[in-house]
């Protein structure tokens, strides 16, 4: 691939090495997303029990997404990725060893939650890397690529590499093989990626550095919008870890198979890995708020009703039901633009907004399967559909009020057309 196809894509050649690694760094991390919670379940575990296994993960997940802004600045991209990378195979090495094998949930808890401590480090702090290095005009094709990456790698080759690794490997040399992808990954996005970090933050001294990783929380107070686009990402991704700990069960309760409802998955964030991207460009040319609000709050709020009706009034129909996947995918795509906007909102503290908006992305992992373990008991799947519904809405609503200065809004144009961004 050369460099004139790859700026026709609205990729930049000296990144493209980092999104290839996050690509495959990702892959080895959500291999097991998509059966991992019906395996504990069949192996002893309770649906509570599961729930709080990725809880918990999820709140691992979320501090370091947190942290991963201002680390980023603090210790610069490439140390902050390879302190990520570090904590994941420690993790994983404990957790499989110790852990799955005696279901023992004293060891599986913590050692899990060291995984998840291990990638936001190294992908989000990618990202406060990309947001530095692309022009303002061509940041939301910019972050879709990375959400292309990100999500490509997750959801989309994990869930069908498992889809096909699991017949012959098993479950726990499915989960090993995923040390594979991750290390490759990591050589790739951290030692042949070309940009230097020449706009990495100086810091004069540990105790400003020090000062500054607190401004990843103070910065949700002194801007709000930037805290309500924290909010907002919080909910983006809320549903769709919250549907791995029980929509297996209740797709194969209906009367798919294990295979078929990885493969609907795999459609989901394949739908995703796509609109990623095209959410992108769009934000960058019709505007970035408008996007999220209507085809992502709006849109997700439809097809998450769907995700449960079409199959419950349709049965095991597999084209039916992979079609309201890609569409809940696509949809999903469209708070990509996030990435772009909440930055922007304060571009002094281009990280420690992304901090916010990576705590967000963290937290999502953590509210998703917490809800579904504190209703699913007194609701039922149903209840639990129509909570992420209505929260999608809610998103929709906060949108209305993250919008740019007008100062930078007049500023962010693209290039290519003249055309002023539309917020």
């Amino acid at each position: 691939m050369n460099q004139g196809l790859l700026g026709k894509l609205g990729m930049d050649s000296k990144m493209a090495m980092g999104y290839l690694g996050v690509l495959l760094f990702m892959m080895g991390d959500g291999l097991e997303l998509g059966w991992l919670s019906s395996y504990l379940i069949d192996n002893g575990l309770s649906v509570q029990q599961s729930a709080l296994l990725f809880s918990v993960y999820g709140f691992a997940v979320a501090i370091a997404a947190w942290l991963s802004g201002v680390l980023a600045e603090v210790l610069g991209p490439r140390k902050a990725m390879s302190f990520g990378v570090a904590l994941f195979i420690a993790g994983t090495l404990v957790f499989l060893t110790f852990g799955l094998p005696t279901m023992n949930l004293a060891i599986m808890l913590p050692t899990y939650s060291l995984r998840g401590l291990g990638y936001p480090l190294f992908a989000y702090s990618f990202l406060v890397w990309l947001t530095y290095y692309a022009p303002a005009e061509r940041l939301g094709t910019a972050v879709g690529w990375f959400w292309v990456s990100f999500a490509g790698g997750l959801n989309v080759l994990g869930a069908y590499y498992s889809s096909f690794a699991l017949s012959y490997l098993g479950e726990l040399k499915t989960l090993w093989s995923a040390l594979v992808f991750v290390t490759l990954g990591a050589i790739i996005a951290i030692s042949l990626n070309k940009d230097k970090e020449s706009n990495r933050r100086k810091f004069n001294s540990k105790a400003e550095a020090l000062k500054y990783i607190s401004k990843g929380i103070t910065i949700a107070f002194e801007r709000p919008k930037v805290g309500l686009g924290g909010i907002v990402r919080t909910i983006n991704t809320a549903g769709a870890y919250g549907f791995v700990v029980f929509l297996p069960a209740y797709m194969m309760e209906i009367g798919f198979t294990r295979t078929e409802w990885l493969q609907i998955y795999g459609a989901l964030w394949s739908s995703n890995v796509i609109f990623n991207l095209i959410w992108g460009i769009i934000g960058d040319k019709f505007g970035w708020r408008n996007t999220v609000m209507w085809f992502g709050g709006v849109g997700c709020a439809v097809f998450t009703a769907a995700l449960y009706y079409t199959p419950f009034f349709l049965g095991a129909n597999y084209m039916a039901a992979t079609l309201v996947a890609i569409c809940f995918g696509a949809c999903l795509a469209a708070y990509v633009p996030l990435s772009a906007l909440i930055p922007s909102l304060a571009p002094e503290n281009r990280g420690a907004a992304m901090s916010i908006l990576n705590l967000g992305a963290g937290l999502s992992t953590f509210v998703g399967p917490a809800l579904v373990g504190l209703f699913i008991g007194s609701v039922g799947t149903v209840g639990i559909i129509w909570i992420y519904t209505g929260l999608y809405l809610i998103s929709a609503f906060m949108m209305k009020f993250v919008t740019l200065p007008k100062k930078i809004e007049t500023e962010t144009v693209d290039t290519s057309s003249n055309m002023p961004v539309v917020q």
